[in-house]
């Protein structure tokens, strides 16, 4: 079976939202927001995040430059086999290294990844530390930590924005599944 078959068994259009930003930006609540979004819609989705990549498949990853490389790495490949098989596949990491991440739109065809920057300052994001990161990394418990003492690079040209000081996850949520309507992936 072809993807094209696929899509259209699934009546939608298989691709990649892949949500970079900051941990304590938002990205996995705006990430099952929309998973719950395109679902109710009658439509099949499937969320890549910490909970089941780097429990499983990555698990053998640390943190260093190089395995955050390769964790991303794999990332792209599980998120491009999904999109094969017609599903739109909702990606939620940090991904801190631009070239990791056109490195996987690279590996997909034209259209096929959307990159959504999750925005929020590292000051918001401190605050906000849900997880209590933020305060280890500034205490030395955590070391190559992403915005204190390791770099995120930012998307050059993202095709969406959603600064999470300037509106809800669940208006953030509603900007992507926006996208993914005007763009006919929620149809074949």
């Amino acid at each position: 079976m072809s993807r094209p078959d696929r899509q259209r068994l699934l009546k939608q259009k298989g691709v990649v939202v892949w949500m970079t930003g900051l941990s304590g930006a938002g990205k996995s609540t705006i990430a099952a927001l929309l998973e719950r979004m395109i679902q109710e819609r009658g439509k099949l989705s499937y969320r890549l995040d910490g909970d089941n990549i780097r429990m499983g498949l990555n698990r053998d990853l640390g943190f260093s430059p190089a395995e955050r490389a390769e964790n991303i790495r794999r990332i792209g490949e599980v998120a491009r086999l999904f999109v094969d098989a017609g599903v739109i596949v909702i990606v939620s990491f940090i991904s801190p290294y631009r070239i990791a991440r056109d490195a996987v739109r690279a590996s997909l065809g034209t259209g096929d990844f959307i990159e959504a920057y999750i925005r929020v300052s590292v000051q918001a994001a401190e605050k906000r530390d849900p997880k209590g990161l933020y305060k280890k990394a500034r205490a030395g418990q955590i070391k190559e930590f992403t915005g204190i003492d390791d770099a995120y690079e930012a998307p050059a040209a993202p095709e969406i924005v959603v600064d999470t000081e300037a509106c809800s996850a669940l208006e953030g949520a509603q900007l992507i599944l926006d996208y993914l309507q005007g763009h006919g992936h929620l149809e074949a």
